[in-house]
C-alpha cells in the first residue's frame, strides 16, 4: 500500500506517528522472528520517548519479604553500609534521543546484539543536539560491528539523519550520501573488516508519500543477511489499526 502522511490531517489523528512507530516496530520484530531469523536469533522491539535513561545494572527490592530477626537471642540483622558520593562539580545539559527500534540478538541469554532497526521520530530530527545524539547512537552501533537499518517517514522535519550519520563516521564517498533535501528515506549499514581495513557497506533509497516502501538488508553475521520488509510490515500495522489509504 502507499505510504501515508501520519504527521498531517487526516492520518495525523486517525493513526498518529507514535502509535504507528510502536506498532510498526512490533510487526517488524514479528516478521523477522516468524519468517527470516534462524533459531539462534531473536528480534525484540524497544521503544520510548523523552528523557529516559537505560539502566545496565539493576538493583531490586524484594517486596513482602520478612525482616531478619534480631535481639533476644535471635540472629542479628546485617545492615548494609551506605555511601554518599561527593557533590558533583556541576550539572550540564544532556540529550536523550527518542528510541523506536527493533534489536536483533544472537545466541542464548545473555544475548549478543547484532543488529538495530531504527524508526526516526520527529524529536530525533528537531534540534541540532537531538540530531547529533541520534547519529552518535547509530555510529556507536557501527563502531561495535552492529549492523543498522534506518527508516525515516517524518514529513514535518527536513533534516537528513542518514547524511548526518555518515559525516559523524567520516565518510567521504559521494555516492554514500543522499541529496541533503531528501527528507524521507530508508538506509542500511553493514560494518565489516576486509583484510586489515574496516569498512561499512551502505544502501539507501528515498521514500515518497503515496508510494510503496522498500525492503532493506540487515546483516546478522558474516555474509548472512535477512530482509527488513518495511512495505509488508507497514501494511500490517495500518490494517490492524484500520488506517488503509
Amino acid at each position: 500500500m502507499p505510504l501515508l502522511d501520519h504527521f498531517h490531517p487526516p492520518w495525523k489523528t486517525q493513526l498518529p506517528w507514535d502509535s504507528l512507530h510502536s506498532g510498526w516496530a512490533t510487526h517488524v520484530a514479528e516478521n523477522l522472528n516468524t519468517r527470516w531469523l534462524p533459531a539462534q536469533y531473536l528480534a525484540l522491539e524497544h521503544t520510548h520517548t523523552g528523557p529516559h535513561v537505560e539502566i545496565d545494572v539493576a538493583t531490586f527490592e524484594r517486596k513482602g519479604q520478612p525482616s531478619p530477626p534480631s535481639g533476644n537471642g535471635g540472629a542479628v540483622a546485617t545492615v548494609p553500609q551506605t555511601w554518599a558520593p561527593p557533590a558533583a562539580i556541576c550539572a550540564v545539559p544532556l540529550t536523550f534521543p527518542d528510541r523506536f527500534e527493533v534489536r536483533v540478538y544472537a545466541g542464548n541469554a545473555p544475548w549478543d546484539l547484532v543488529g538495530a532497526i531504527e524508526f526516526v521520530s520527529p524529536g530525533n530530527k528537531d534540534r541540532p543536539e537531538e540530531r547529533q545524539a541520534f547519529a552518535i547512537k547509530c555510529a556507536s552501533y557501527l563502531h561495535q560491528g552492529i549492523s543498522v537499518v534506518l527508516i525515516d517517514v517524518v514529513t514535518t522535519r527536513r533534516a537528513n539523519l542518514h547524511n548526518e550519520l555518515l559525516r559523524i563516521v567520516n565518510v567521504t564517498e559521494p555516492s554514500a550520501f543522499l541529496p541533503d533535501d531528501t527528507a524521507l528515506y530508508a538506509a542500511a549499514y553493514r560494518p565489516a573488516m576486509r583484510g586489515e581495513d574496516p569498512e561499512c557497506d551502505v544502501w539507501h533509497q528515498p521514500c515518497v508519500v503515496g508510494q510503496s516502501l522498500p525492503v532493506m538488508p540487515l546483516r546478522l553475521t558474516g555474509d548472512l543477511f535477512v530482509p527488513v520488509d518495511f512495505e509488508v510490515t507497514y501494511m500490517e500495522t495500518c490494517r490492524g489499526r484500520r488506517a488503509m489509504g
